[in-house]
């Protein structure tokens, strides 16, 4: 069989894209291989990130690292996908012609046409590029907020939520195949349903998902904060399934900041959001994003955003230095007027006051008892997961390698006995 290596850069909504190709390839009778670095597939499809600098960055590098092995004679066929041939398709092939095709973000079907196969829009299968035992479900695509700043409305275009049938059906195959923990995602998780059904439809989703036999985690993934429906905080408090775990993007608290960056709510209503949350579900453990260095944002604003993270004690955070882009109100309409060093200052102290709210936070979760997932033997520790930490993105939980043996994909229960700024240590309980 002919191998062909899948490289995936980006998010995991770039990574479900090319587990759906990976699956309709894997049909035609090639093996699949993800993201490796072995000379006998002489086929490679890289899925690109197109979003900010660095990702571009990293997605040219390595289509030049395929082109460069290409030109070695050591694959025979190369072709570039995703956000970045969405967003520079004749500029690559201008620039780069040695790939054989570019298709965007909107293109799956591409690939598979192009290696002389039919694609098929119906499918559900996916080829995981996870560990069997959790993979990503993602609900729409797309975006209609469009954020000063953001990108991915000119490259994945307007929200087209994935009707619910078809996710259910894709659910069940997953759990059949082996999976326990799903990440639903979406550009707006929140937002799924407004096209095909007129109104907001998350929590019935949800409540459907819960019910499929075999999954025993549902996390929600990048669930935009205007408008959030009480319907969904509902479902959260009240299904056992779902993780007591929410990924809100929050961007930044300064009603100035939040304006320029057209994110439709204000810090009073952020923060009546956050207090609905933690009364309905006092254990929710929520991640946010920030976002730094954007035009006009003054040592106040950033003052006022430290401040908000003291007092809301975040479980995760992630921060952002801006990045100017290319067809967004913020590069067409705003100066880029805060220094590079003041922007990645920013970012280094909004993690250093993080990291020891994160320490904080995890020494008070000594000595408790929690059911966890295991990943992976990493030396001398079984690596795993509590219900209040998404794989690739959060802290991890060591438990020591004793005389019973953990399985990959199988819940144990733990108690935790150590702690540092991002990762747990833990003893078994049973």
């Amino acid at each position: 069989m002919q191998k062909i290596n899948v490289i995936t850069l980006g998010c995991a909504k770039n990574r479900v894209d090319s587990e759906h190709i990976a699956a309709q390839l894997a049909a035609m009778g090639y093996q699949i291989v993800f993201d490796s670095d072995r000379t006998d597939a002489k086929i490679v499809v890289i899925n690109t990130c197109g979003f900010i600098g660095d990702a571009k960055q990293e997605s040219i590098d390595t289509i030049f690292n395929a082109v460069n092995a290409k030109n070695a004679g050591l694959i025979d066929r190369l072709f570039v996908i995703g956000c970045l041939s969405e967003r520079y398709a004749d500029y690559l092939r201008e620039q780069i012609p040695e790939v054989d095709d570019y298709f965007g973000a909107r293109d799956l079907s591409g690939v598979v046409k192009a290696l002389g196969g039919e694609y098929n829009s119906d499918s559900t299968a996916r080829e995981l590029s996870t560990p069997k035992h959790y993979a990503y479900l993602k609900i729409s695509e797309g975006c209609n907020w469009r954020c000063g700043y953001c990108a991915i409305p000119g490259i994945r275009g307007k929200h087209i939520s994935v009707p619910m049938e078809r996710l259910i059906e894709e659910a069940e195959s997953l759990a059949a195949a082996g999976v326990k923990e799903l990440m639903v995602i979406a550009q707006d998780t929140t937002y799924y349903g407004m096209d095909l059904y007129g109104e907001r439809k998350l929590a019935e989703l949800l409540e459907k998902l819960c019910q499929v036999k075999g999954i025993e985690w549902i996390r929600l993934h990048y669930a935009y904060p205007t408008d959030f429906p009480q319907d969904v905080i509902d479902v959260m408090a009240r299904e056992s399934k779902i993780c007591k775990y929410l990924d809100i993007p929050l961007q930044h608290i300064s009603d100035n900041q939040l304006s320029l960056m057209h994110r439709r709510h204000t810090k009073a209503q952020a923060i009546e959001l956050l207090n609905r949350l933690r009364t309905a579900i006092p254990d929710i453990a929520i991640r946010t994003t920030m976002l730094v260095g954007y035009p006009n944002e003054s040592a106040e604003d950033f003052t006022e955003l430290c401040e908000f993270v003291k007092e809301q004690r975040f479980d995760r955070l992630g921060v952002f230095p801006y990045s100017e882009e290319e067809g967004t109100f913020s590069a067409e309409k705003l100066s880029d007027n805060v220094p590079q060093r003041v922007k990645e200052y920013r970012v280094e102290e909004l993690m250093r006051i993080q990291s020891n709210i994160s320490l904080d936070n995890n020494c008070d979760r000594i000595g408790d008892v929690e059911r966890v997932i295991i990943d992976e033997r990493r030396g001398d520790y079984y690596v795993a997961r509590s219900q209040y930490d998404s794989p690739e993105v959060d802290e991890e939980i060591f438990i020591p390698v004793g005389g019973k043996r953990l399985y990959r994909g199988r819940f144990y229960t733990v108690r935790i006995t150590g702690a540092d700024s991002y990762d747990l240590y833990a003893e078994l309980v049973k």
